[in-house]
């Protein structure tokens, strides 16, 4: 891990205050994203006539793709203010370099990979001990996925599928891989090379899950968001993760549509 820790001391952010900063940031965008996305929902839904269905329509299983885009756009706003006003008052100024993001032939294999082994394997085993506690365990952890792609025709489930798989990867890894874990990574240097790191994976990994306000999905969220973080650290870029992350969810839409059991 001596690659990733000389990495991190030399990009932003440097200093402990500059961290504490990127963090704050990163709060704030978070915020500004949903209420944005809250926002955005009231004035499509008046222009499309919907202004009084709002509340009905955004608590269906299954509600408008409208809304989901809606949604997804609004919290984008945030997630990418965020990172571009970092990279200004506390970065170089390049949001690319700073968060690292940067894509390597090789990332189109070892992605997909680590995406498939968050599915198939990682998901299973953490949720092993719950299938005798929870009733309907695998119908219910797949209730997220429903929500956004589920019931969908052709033209609206391409969109939705394209938004999750390509759009989502990149933003979310950029914000949570790059903006908070390289801040999490200088705020815990001082505990060392491996429990430092430990740590700040860790905490990635369950603000991850805690943003995704899916309290049963919480364990499975978490502990791939602090695979992803590792991942980050250990190639110093931002590619990896993103095929991961669009494997993981690419996977989790084909098995709501029927074609993987």
């Amino acid at each position: 891990m001596k690659a990733g820790e000389d990495e991190a001391a030399e990009s932003p952010p440097r200093t402990g205050r500059d961290a504490g900063a990127w963090l704050i940031f990163a709060g704030l965008g978070f915020i500004v994203g949903q209420l944005a996305s809250s926002i955005l929902l009231v004035v499509v839904a008046a222009a499309t006539g919907h202004a009084s269905q709002i509340a009905q329509l955004a608590t269906r299983p299954v509600p408008p793709a409208w809304v989901e885009v809606t949604g997804l756009v609004g919290l984008w706003l945030g997630f990418v203010s965020a990172v571009v006003l970092t990279s200004r008052l506390r970065g170089t100024g390049n949001p690319f370099r700073d968060m690292g993001l940067r894509v390597r032939p090789w990332d189109v294999i070892i992605g997909p990979l680590i995406g498939l082994g968050g599915q198939l394997l990682l998901l299973p085993v953490l949720y092993l001990p719950l299938e005798h506690v929870v009733p309907h365990l695998d119908q219910r952890l797949k209730e997220p996925a429903q929500h956004l792609t589920g019931g969908f025709p052709g033209s609206d489930l391409a969109i939705i599928a394209f938004l999750t798989v390509v759009v989502v990867p990149v933003i979310e890894e950029t914000f949570f891989r790059g903006l908070v874990l390289r801040a999490l990574l200088r705020v815990f240097k001082g505990a060392g090379p491996v429990v430092g790191v430990a740590i700040a994976a860790v905490a990635d990994g369950i603000l991850f899950g805690l943003a995704h306000f899916e309290l049963l999905e919480l364990l499975g969220l978490a502990a791939f968001g602090a695979v992803l973080a590792l991942m980050a650290y250990k190639f110093r870029r931002l590619g990896p993760g993103i095929f991961a992350h669009g494997t993981f969810n690419l996977l989790a839409i084909l098995s709501v549509a029927g074609i993987l059991h």
